[in-house]
């Protein structure tokens, strides 16, 4: 199952969401460690890592939308589901299902 995911942009797009979802979570909770209890190593970890999979995200949500010819309004909503918490869960669930 995970082979055919990673065969194909859309899969990658769908793995990479899910992962950036993650990372977005995670870093909300390493924002308390930070803040509260005076940990920064985890934050600059979980960021940096939250950063790449969002550069990586929003690269393959351009490289789908070219190749499987996204209406603009599909596109707008990608890139929107990357900025709201669960909202790349829900976008995997609702917008890239072929």
């Amino acid at each position: 199952m995970l082979s055919q995911l990673i065969s194909t942009p859309l899969g990658r797009l769908r793995i990479v969401a899910f992962l950036e979802g993650c990372s977005f979570l995670l870093l909300g909770f390493t924002m308390i460690l930070k803040y509260k209890y005076a940990m920064p190593k985890p934050n600059y970890v979980v960021g940096m890592a939250h950063g790449v999979l969002f550069i990586t995200y929003v690269l393959l949500v351009l490289q789908v939308a070219y190749l499987y010819k996204w209406p603009k309004l599909k596109i707008f909503w990608a890139f929107v589901a990357s900025l709201v918490p669960f909202g790349t869960f829900y976008a995997e669930k609702n917008l890239y299902q072929k």
